[in-house]
């Protein structure tokens, strides 16, 4: 059997994994194309497994390939680290950083992103937003923001603040409709709600003030399947929103909402940055994480975790 050289071979398979390209690997490792298949068809032949399906447009990793991958970076990330803690590299972090956000969070994050890139110029970012959880090891991605309960996984998490609710409106809405002074009048006015109650006929928020707790019923106006787009739709004057005085903080500044009943909230949702085990030796990754904590911690709308 024709020995190779493990190491190597690790790298240019985590590298096809990650580009899900042979092509795109050999050209980031600056390697002929034949080297990159030959090392893999090598490494298949080691290990007694198919690691990755391949066809003529795309190339994706198996189940045993996706457990090699994660050993495999698990191992090149503590390498680098080596290197990295010997050439203090850690002052000068670089690289691709690809990020999962909420779409709830994203516009207010990406607002702030020229702080975090102007701090650490060499990193480029890849910065994706959406409603539903990604999976971090099959997408290729290095961390991603979480609200609510955490799932049971193998991730990482670092929880960085609880995120706070507020109810808004419109000045166009409120002078139309009124102000309400109670949760007591929500039930006379309209609510705009996310695509899971759309065949409900009113949505339902649970509100605390001192020793009091209750829950109002808003009759439902619209309900999309987007939090952008609800946001949006309040802006339109469509209706009463319940969102985080995060996501709404611009638009209130804005002159756009006007926060409504300040005095009630809803309970807090914890806020964490998640990523998985092999990453949290990654300097790019330790960085944002830590940019995250700062920002959030010195946010009026969000209260930092103990």
């Amino acid at each position: 059997m024709t020995t190779i050289n493990k190491f190597q071979a690790m790298e240019v398979f985590t590298t096809v994994v990650e580009h899900g390209s042979f092509v795109r690997a050999a050209d980031t490792l600056d390697l002929p194309k034949a080297t990159v298949t030959r090392l893999i068809q090598a490494l298949e032949r080691m290990l007694g497994v198919k690691l990755l399906h391949r066809s003529t447009r795309l190339v994706s990793v198996t189940p045993d390939g996706a457990l090699f991958y994660e050993r495999c970076a698990r191992i090149l990330g503590e390498v680098r680290e080596a290197e990295e803690s010997m050439s203090r590299a850690n002052q000068r972090p670089s690289g691709l950083l690809r990020v999962d956000t909420p779409k709830l969070l994203a516009g207010e994050l990406i607002a702030r992103l020229p702080h975090f890139l102007a701090r650490y110029p060499d990193i480029q970012l890849e910065f994706g937003s959406s409603n539903h959880a990604a999976n971090l090891v099959e997408d290729n991605i290095d961390c991603s923001i979480h609200t609510g309960k955490l799932p049971d996984s193998d991730l990482v998490a670092r929880r960085v603040g609880n995120l706070t609710y507020g109810i808004y409106a419109s000045p166009a809405y409120i002078a139309g409709h009124g102000r309400p002074l109670h949760p007591d009048d929500l039930e006379r006015h309209r609510s705009i709600g996310m695509s899971g109650c759309r065949h409900a006929r009113a949505v339902q928020w649970e509100l605390s003030h001192g020793g009091e707790r209750l829950l109002a019923a808003v009759p439902l106006q619209i309900a999309v399947n987007d939090s952008k787009a609800a946001l949006d739709a309040a802006v339109a004057g469509l209706g009463l929103l319940q969102t985080t005085h995060f996501a709404a903080e611009r638009a209130v500044a804005a002159g756009l909402l006007e926060p409504l009943l300040p005095a009630w909230q809803a309970d807090p949702v914890a806020l964490h940055v998640v990523y998985p085990h092999n990453r949290h030796l990654s300097v790019k990754v330790r960085v944002f994480v830590e940019w995250m904590a700062e920002l959030f911690a010195s946010h009026h709308a969000i209260r930092r975790a103990a």
